[in-house]
């Protein structure tokens, strides 16, 4: 169903639409720094915040620590941490990829 709001046209699909537009310009800057602020300039403070929760409770997975030891390192439920967890092992390549890069680079560095 579409949604008139002024002179623009929005439907209910439009967002993932819109996400994979995101991505395909985030891929085209030229910089971690550019991505970085591209991301800060469009998410609130909280957003940034828990994307942020988000990677370091992968990263920690990804590393072998255990889901009880995130839960008090993070301060975060196990509920969250079992999503991670499910994402890591049956996720998206992309992600999956993603992530095993980041550790090595930080395990290399």
């Amino acid at each position: 169903m579409a949604v008139r709001k002024g002179s623009i046209m929005t439907h209910s699909g439009d967002s993932e639409a819109a996400l994979r537009e995101l991505a395909d310009v985030l891929s085209r800057l030229d910089s971690a720094s550019e991505v970085y602020e591209v991301l800060y300039a469009l998410l609130t403070a909280r957003e940034r915040e828990k994307i942020a929760l988000r990677w370091r409770l992968v990263e920690l997975l990804e590393r072998g620590v255990s889901q009880r030891a995130i839960a008090v390192e993070l301060g975060i439920s196990l509920c969250k941490i079992t999503r991670g967890s499910h994402e890591l092992k049956y996720g998206p390549e992309g992600f999956r990829k993603a992530i095993r890069r980041a550790v090595k680079q930080q395990e290399q560095g």
